[in-house]
């Protein structure tokens, strides 16, 4: 998940000459003699790795848009935080500022994507950035009357 904006930088470079070693390969291996269903096979893990790419460009763009994905039972709780500050424009340094502790810190909860966090740090975080969560519930019915 890109997180900052010198990250998506980063990915945006990457992707262009990604896209040109794409056809650079795809050439040779066809100046090599294989057919087309052979330079797929062979290019299949970088063609795979230019799409994760693509995608992890598209979805930043999506939260600078302040565009979210539902969270459901808290399952991506840590990547709607990371989301928030981004699509409201808050660096990690100042979000930092904001909970009193050190970027560092912010850095490596985001790495991690919040893995374990408290109800408690996730309020502190969402009062920092100043949003609202507001929830839905839905009652599943696994079978039951």
């Amino acid at each position: 998940m890109i997180r900052n904006e010198t990250e998506y930088r980063e990915a945006v470079g990457r992707i262009a000459g990604e896209s040109q070693r794409l056809e650079e390969q795809a050439e040779k291996l066809r100046e090599m003699g294989l057919d087309s269903r052979e330079i797929r096979r062979a290019m299949a893990p970088m063609i795979s790795f230019h799409e994760q790419l693509k995608e992890e460009i598209e979805f930043y763009e999506k939260l600078c848009r302040g565009e979210f994905e539902e969270v459901h039972n808290f399952n991506g709780l840590g990547q709607l935080l990371i989301a928030l500050r981004i699509a409201k424009g808050v660096k990690q340094r100042e979000l930092a500022e904001r909970l009193g502790s050190h970027e560092s810190q912010v850095s490596r909860d985001e790495r991690n994507e919040y893995h374990g966090i408290t109800i408690d740090r996730a309020a502190r975080i969402l009062d920092a950035l100043g949003v609202e969560l507001v929830t839905k519930v839905q009652m599943a019915t696994h079978g039951a009357p």
